[in-house]
């Protein structure tokens, strides 16, 4: 089984503020190398609890998975052939929109700029599959998605195990019970070669920091939004009933 994939790593993003606004509303230079330290600093106290650099971050690294991951599953859902990548993409497509939809929620109240396009290192995933065709696009797809869910899923645990931010801890379930499905979902197209997907996840390629950083948007430029599908089965948090102090963080809207 030929990978051709190349561009490998965990989520790690960040980039440099463009924007008059707080510095904290955007991430600085992030590197699979900077000091943890750093990230526990509290960059603001919010009505919904303190805020750290690494809250900020998680937020932004859930933004910039959708805008890839999103359409690369509506890219499987037209160029998959077996039915278990198509209902992978379809998960793709759901949970992404759905997570999406809290990161643009929460934004704002937070003071967090959301980038509108993806790192140049996700980019490059989007790039090898959109090359891709047949079994090749299966394969690929299969092993990308369960390597780059592998990498973030323990950045969602430890996110979800120390932040002391309400919302940021809502999105933090939101993003594991996703991920989780993700990666389940991927391993049972049966494309999965463990011993290289794993092998990239733990031990990353040491990229620069412009690769591994989705730009900030442009001053006045609309939000992209990840539109759920018709038949959507995910649900954003309800944080509109969190906000009023109505519901547990990990409440989601009803569906229908």
């Amino acid at each position: 089984m030929r990978l051709s994939w190349t561009v490998a790593g965990a989520f790690v993003v960040g980039g440099a503020a463009s924007l008059a606004l707080a510095a904290f509303a955007y991430p600085g230079t992030l590197g699979a190398g900077a000091a943890s330290t750093s990230h526990d600093t509290v960059i603001a106290q919010t009505q919904w609890g303190p805020l750290t650099e690494s809250d900020r971050d998680f937020v932004v690294k859930v933004r910039a998975a959708g805008l890839w991951e999103y359409p690369v599953g509506q890219m499987g859902l037209q160029k998959g052939t077996s039915k278990a990548v198509v209902i992978a993409s379809q998960h793709l497509v759901d949970g992404h929109s759905a997570l999406d939809t809290t990161c643009r929620k929460i934004a704002p109240m937070l003071n967090i700029t959301l980038p509108n396009v993806a790192s140049p290192q996700q980019q490059g995933f989007v790039f090898t599959l959109t090359a891709d065709n047949g079994e090749q696009f299966d394969t690929d797809f299969a092993n990308i998605l369960r390597m780059t869910h592998g990498s973030i899923f323990n950045t969602v645990a430890k996110i979800r195990s120390t932040t002391k931010n309400t919302l940021v801890r809502a999105l933090a379930d939101q993003a594991n019970d996703t991920v989780l499905d993700h990666i389940t979902v991927m391993e049972k197209t049966g494309l999965v070669d463990f011993e290289q997907t794993l092998a990239k996840q733990t031990t990353p390629p040491t990229l620069p920091a412009s690769d591994l950083t989705p730009p900030p948007p442009a001053f006045g430029q609309p939000t992209v939004v990840l539109a759920p599908p018709p038949s959507a089965t995910s649900t954003p948090v309800n944080i509109e009933a969190i906000s009023a102090g109505g519901a547990a963080p990990g409440s989601v809207l009803p569906t229908g």
